[in-house]
């Protein structure tokens, strides 16, 4: 659980991100988001899955992958999702100086226009993410699938939506090779099983 949910005391070290959304009413709510991509191998897949549901979701993309292949960053916007910087080489900041992770995502921002950021696995300096917030929302998450884990089977992860997900939750999966047979078991699978409990599935605001 600690993974796949960040505990209380983690959410409090960093106040200015943002890990669950309040939602008004009694409707329920959950968000969907992707990390890593995108790449033609699983994101374009990705994006038929969603279609296929109707629903819409936020892909946090590593410039690098934008460098490479810019039409699928066309092809997300188009289908109507949101998207959000994950710096430029999927930097990690606990392993670097904050100018140079600043660098980083600065780079990838010249490709990705937003103000949302995720840092790769969760991880920031505090230094880091209070410069970053003069500038980006800092998005973190409720509950991080672990569809990346070889550890897992496409079932255990589901098993984690089904486990975790409550009104409100940013959920994580990712469109990445490392993630693909999991996620592309799990996925489809959870969402039809948050509609079935009655969770609207949206995008974060653009």
């Amino acid at each position: 659980m600690l993974i796949e949910q960040p505990p209380l005391l983690y959410r409090l070290l960093f106040p200015e991100a943002l890990w669950r959304l309040k939602v008004r009413g009694k409707k329920k709510v959950a968000y969907i988001t992707f990390d890593d991509g995108p790449i033609p191998e699983e994101t374009p897949w990705v994006l038929d899955v969603l279609d296929r549901y109707g629903v819409k979701a936020t892909f946090f993309m590593v410039g690098d992958n934008v460098r490479r292949h810019p039409e699928l960053l066309e092809e997300v916007k188009r289908r109507g999702h949101t998207i959000g910087n994950h710096t430029m080489h999927h930097a990690q900041g606990f392993r670097m100086k904050t100018k140079r992770y600043l660098r980083d995502i600065n780079e990838a921002a010249q490709l990705i226009d937003s103000t949302y950021f995720r840092p790769p696995h969760g991880l920031i300096r505090w230094k880091q993410a209070a410069a970053l917030k003069e500038h980006y929302n800092i998005v973190m998450y409720d509950l991080v699938t672990r569809d990346y884990s070889k550890k897992l089977t496409g079932e255990q992860v589901l098993e984690n939506v089904k486990r975790y997900t409550r009104n409100g939750s940013i959920i994580v999966f990712h469109d990445s090779l490392k993630a693909s047979a999991n996620m592309r078991y799990a996925m489809p699978r959870a969402i039809e099983w948050l509609l079935e409990q009655g969770y609207e599935l949206r995008p974060l605001p653009m």
